[in-house]
């Protein structure tokens, strides 16, 4: 029997392969597959069928793959021994040999077959690309345009594909509405469904905040001022540690700027979001005074293997030092890594006194013991 012939399936693998880099073989395999499942669509076989495409000439072989039987009671599955022995005389009862068939109109279905995972291959490979490219774009900063936005998702048009804001990457205070060009930080790139690749935006992180300043201050991108630490609560207050190992170079002067104009680039994007720089100290006494600014601070106490630091601050001090429902204390402690407990002066000093008379109420109950 002939087999379907086509060398211009070969021709079009080899020029795939070599344009796009989709392995031939690779290719020929998904054909093969492929062609099994159409066979079976197509003529309604309950045939347990192999497909073999020649990779030199393109030649596709169908075969129906049956038991060898002393009666062929089922010829879709089965063929006697005497009709097996005319393709092969060493073939025995039990044995299974491949006979090749050449349905009608198969040689259509197989071109569209072929054209159809081609197509299937291309694009799983356009997908890969994409997925690698935005890939090594994560911790980078993209603009889009808003294609759909509601309270729970938002999705941006980033050109190639498209990019997925859900709430919580959100920054709350923001509203967002479709056409309106937003820049987002790259936060994660996914392979949704049916291998589609996903860009997870956010401009509520932290280092969307890093990211604009690196952009925005020539010394942090340089690297002549580093960024030690960023804490936030999106849309109202971040608190930014920085750096600089030259003396000579002020870190929070260069990040402000002169009449704050470099800041206010980046508080402008974030829609009025407060934008705290603090010098980052090695000393964790000196550090944490500065992280909860702008309160004036009096002393710092730490125990440095709990990582833990109690704060004395003046009594008219201490709702600055902590905060609108805790916010300052609470992002000077992330800023920081270390749990921080913030006493007026008048807190601290009825807490020596009650621990003072507490000791001497203890003095006391041992000498009269005695």
């Amino acid at each position: 029997m002939k087999a379907i012939d086509n060398k211009e399936l070969i021709l079009s693998l080899e020029e795939l392969e070599k344009e796009k880099g989709i392995k031939k073989s690779y290719v020929i395999e998904a054909i093969e597959t492929a062609l099994v499942t159409a066979y079976k669509r197509n003529f309604d076989s309950l045939e347990n069928v192999r497909v073999d495409i020649d990779k030199q000439t393109g030649a596709t072989h169908i075969y129906a793959i049956k038991d060898v039987t002393e009666q062929a009671k089922d010829e879709a599955t089965e063929i006697s021994l005497e009709d097996a022995h005319k393709i092969n005389k060493e073939l025995k009862i039990g044995d299974q040999v491949d006979v090749e068939i050449v349905p009608k109109d198969f040689g259509r279905i197989a071109a569209q077959t072929a054209k159809q995972v081609i197509i299937q291959k291309l694009r799983e490979v356009e997908r890969e690309v994409i997925f690698n490219e935005f890939n090594e774009r994560k911790g980078e900063i993209v603009s889009g345009i808003i294609q759909k936005a509601d309270k729970n998702i938002v999705i941006m048009d980033l050109g190639r594909l498209e990019g997925i804001m859900p709430t919580k990457e959100q920054i709350p205070t923001e509203h967002y509405h479709v056409n309106d060009k937003i820049k987002g930080y790259v936060l994660d790139v996914e392979k949704g469904q049916k291998g589609a690749p996903q860009v997870i935006i956010t401009r509520s992180h932290p280092d969307f905040v890093r990211k604009l300043l690196e952009l925005e201050i020539p010394e942090i991108y340089e690297g002549v001022i580093e960024i030690k630490s960023v804490s936030r609560d999106p849309g109202y207050r971040s608190k930014v540690a920085v750096y600089s190992p030259d003396p000579n170079i002020d870190p929070v002067g260069s990040c402000v700027g002169q009449k704050g104009v470099r800041i206010q680039n980046v508080i402008n994007e974030l829609h009025g979001e407060k934008i705290d720089v603090i010098e980052w100290n090695e000393d964790p006494s000196i550090f944490i005074a500065s992280s909860l600014l702008p309160a004036q601070i009096m002393a710092v106490d730490i125990k440095e293997d709990e990582k833990f630091a109690q704060v004395i601050v003046r009594d008219d001090q201490l709702s600055l030092a902590i905060g609108k429902a805790g916010q300052n204390a609470r992002l000077a402690a992330k800023l920081t890594n270390w749990k921080i407990d913030i006493k007026s002066e008048s807190q601290f000093r009825e807490i020596l006194m009650n621990k003072q008379e507490n000791e001497e109420k203890e003095n006391t109950e041992e000498t009269n013991e005695n």
